[in-house]
């Protein structure tokens, strides 16, 4: 029911796929014999996994339940699509960078995660990779989009209300719709390729440029966004990556963020979100 969810189950519903979507309340994916139990009926071919605790200070304040969720949750999936033979298709984050980087990170560098989310998320990312060979990692930067309360929410929510935006101008990274990774994973679903991918929006920004082209999009160019003294929100301060494996195979073409954020609120406008 989270962003990727919402944004697969729209763009996959009434093609030609049997989906079989769940979340905690049909499965709980850190219980592994309910995760055993409904792969063994269902069999899917591919199996997605959107789950995850993203909140990053909750996962500072309970670092337990954020490896129970990240990590767990992930090697209990990654178990039962080898017993099934199926594809996992596993969703991670930029946040296993530690931000300390000035370059682009592609697929090739080694990941040093300071935050809990990172760290739980990458613990994930290695489940993956031991338990299970028919996988997919795909690490993805600043999602946004249909599914749940986000990022562009928060800003023009700030800016109705306060006449005002507070945001830092030294975190790095490029948002991502997360209808264009939808797109970017269907594409997978088809595909024989297995290992590692990066697919975040081409472009990079600062989270204070990014609310500034949230606010023009939205005709709202008057309301001032004020650089943050510094970088309260915990995440790392720069973490774009970089799409190598996407160019070296040619498999899938990601679109510059700001013409993503442009589709989505032409979207949204027209009625086709909720």
């Amino acid at each position: 029911e989270g962003h990727i969810g919402t944004a697969l189950l729209e763009l996959l519903e009434g093609v030609e796929y049997q989906l079989l979507p769940t979340d905690i309340h049909e499965v709980d994916i850190t219980k592994i014999d309910e995760v055993t139990q409904f792969v063994y009926v269902n069999r899917p071919d591919v199996i997605i996994n959107c789950a995850g605790l993203t909140d990053v200070r909750a996962c500072e304040e309970k670092p337990e339940e954020a490896y129970k969720i990240n990590a767990i949750g992930a090697r209990n999936l990654a178990v039962a699509a080898r017993c099934i033979d199926a594809k996992l298709i596993q969703i991670s984050t930029d946040d296993v960078f530690g931000g300390d980087d000035d370059a682009a990170l592609c697929e090739f560098d080694d990941a040093h995660p300071t935050t809990m989310y990172g760290k739980s998320k990458y613990a994930g990312e290695k489940l993956v990779r031991e338990l299970t060979d028919k996988h997919v990692i795909v690490r993805s930067s600043w999602l946004y989009g249909v599914g749940s309360y986000d990022f562009v929410d928060r800003v023009l929510d700030h800016a109705k209300k306060d006449g005002q935006v507070v945001l830092p101008e030294d975190e790095i990274s490029s948002p991502t719709s997360a209808d264009a990774l939808a797109g970017f994973i269907e594409c997978l679903m088809h595909t024989r390729e297995f290992g590692l991918y990066h697919a975040s929006c081409d472009g990079s920004c600062s989270r204070a440029e990014w609310a500034r082209e949230i606010l023009r999009l939205n005709g709202m160019d008057h309301i001032p966004v004020i650089s943050a003294a510094e970088n309260t929100e915990l995440r790392p301060r720069f973490t774009l990556l970089d799409n190598m494996m996407l160019r070296i195979t040619g498999l899938y073409q990601m679109p510059d963020w700001k013409t993503a954020l442009a589709d989505y609120f032409s979207t949204k406008k027209g009625g086709a979100h909720k």
